[in-house]
C-alpha cells in the first residue's frame, strides 16, 4: 500500500508564498514521476508541476516563473514552492506519484489566496 501524504496548504494574500510538501510511503518498487495537480470547485484536474526520475521538469504555462518543483534527497518527496501567488491559484492541490505502472494521489491541501 502506497501512501502520500500533503502538507503546507492555507490561506495567504495575493502577492504571498507557500511552499507545499509531500511525502510518499509504504512499498514503492520505482519512482517514475512525482508531482502535483490543481482542482478548482466545479473544475477539472490539471497539471501544475511534475519531476521525474531522472530530473526532467515540467510546469504549467500559468505558473512558470512563479512555481518552483523540487524533490528530496530521498526522492520519495515533492516539493512545490509557490511564489507571487495569486487569487486564480484557489484551488485543493493534489500530490501525484507515478510507481512502476501505477498511479497514487493523496488526499489534497487547499490553497486560498485571497485578493
Amino acid at each position: 500500500q502506497v501512501q502520500l501524504v500533503e502538507s503546507g496548504g492555507g490561506l495567504v494574500q495575493a502577492g504571498g508564498s507557500l511552499r507545499l510538501s509531500c511525502a510518499a510511503s509504504g512499498s514503492i518498487f520505482s519512482i517514475n514521476v512525482m508531482g502535483w495537480y490543481r482542482q478548482a470547485p466545479g473544475k477539472q484536474r490539471w497539471l501544475v508541476a511534475t519531476i521525474t526520475s531522472d530530473d526532467n521538469i515540467n510546469y504549467a504555462d500559468s505558473v512558470k516563473g512563479r512555481f518552483t518543483i523540487s524533490r528530496g534527497n530521498a526522492k520519495n518527496a515533492v516539493y512545490l514552492q509557490m511564489n507571487s501567488l495569486k487569487p486564480e491559484n484557489t484551488a485543493v492541490y493534489y500530490c501525484y506519484g507515478l510507481f512502476g505502472p501505477y498511479d497514487y494521489w493523496g488526499q489534497g491541501t487547499q490553497v486560498t489566496v485571497s485578493s
